[in-house]
């Protein structure tokens, strides 16, 4: 589980897969909403700093003082969904997100958004 005190300290560690092969620079974190968990990283891809950002989810990640390791391959998360890096994400994108990684979406009983940025 991944420690919400620390997400602070997160913004700008690299962000790599289980071979620590690196898939870009975390910029936020996207929460979800029922639980008040950390679900994705938002992380900076592209060149010159990253002009895109795509999801990766954060389940099982673990975080260090160099970089934060996530249990997804680098393949999979440089093909998930993208913004760009000064937009925002949609509300229509998130089921979107959630099938690429195969994982299950719902909204809240009042038809809520699953992910809120922090």
């Amino acid at each position: 589980m991944v420690s919400i005190e620390d997400l602070r300290d997160w913004v700008d560690l690299a962000v790599v897969d289980p071979a620590e092969s690196k898939i870009g620079t975390l910029e936020s974190i996207y929460f979800d909403t029922a639980t008040d968990e950390p679900a994705f990283a938002a992380v900076k891809t592209g060149l010159l700093g990253g002009n895109r950002l795509l999801f990766v989810p954060l389940d099982g990640a673990t975080v260090s003082p160099r970089h934060v390791k996530v249990r997804v391959l680098k393949k999979l998360a440089k093909d998930a969904p993208s913004i760009p890096q000064d937009g925002p994400l949609e509300a229509s994108m998130e089921p979107e997100i959630y099938a690429h990684y195969d994982m299950p979406y719902a909204t809240g009983a009042g038809g809520e958004r699953k992910l809120g940025r922090r």
